[in-house]
C-alpha cells in the first residue's frame, strides 16, 4: 500500500514546523491535516506526541483522537480519549470542550 499523497498545505506545515519544532499550534495543525488526508497513523501519532508533551494544554487533541477512533468504529479507544480529554478540559476550565466530548461519549453509549 502506498502512502497518501501529501498536499501543498501539508508540505507547507511540515516546512514551518521544521523551522520551529516547538510550535504547538503548527504541530496540531499538521496532525489534523494528516487526518484530513487519510493518513490516520501519522495524524494520530502526531496528536499522541503532542498530548505527551503538553497534556494540559492540548485538550482539542484528545477530542480529535477520540473522533478519529469513533469514526473508525474503535469505541474503546475513542472512549478512552474522550474520558481523558474531559478530565483535562475540566481542569483547564474549558467547559465547552468537556461538554462536546461528553456528547460524543453519550453517542458511544
Amino acid at each position: 500500500m502506498t502512502a497518501p499523497r501529501k498536499s501543498a498545505r501539508r508540505q507547507a506545515l511540515e516546512e514551518s514546523l521544521a523551522a520551529d519544532p516547538s510550535d504547538t499550534f503548527l504541530r496540531y495543525g499538521l496532525a489534523l491535516q494528516c487526518l484530513r488526508e487519510g493518513d490516520l497513523d501519522e495524524g494520530r501519532e502526531r496528536l499522541e506526541a503532542l498530548i505527551a508533551d503538553h497534556p494540559d494544554d492540548q485538550v482539542a487533541a484528545y477530542q480529535q483522537l477520540g473522533q478519529s477512533y469513533m469514526d473508525e468504529g474503535d469505541s474503546e479507544r475513542a472512549r478512552d480519549y474522550f474520558t481523558r480529554g474531559i478530565a483535562r478540559a475540566q481542569v483547564a476550565g474549558d467547559l465547552k470542550a468537556a461538554g462536546e466530548m461528553q456528547g460524543f461519549l453519550e453517542l458511544l453509549g
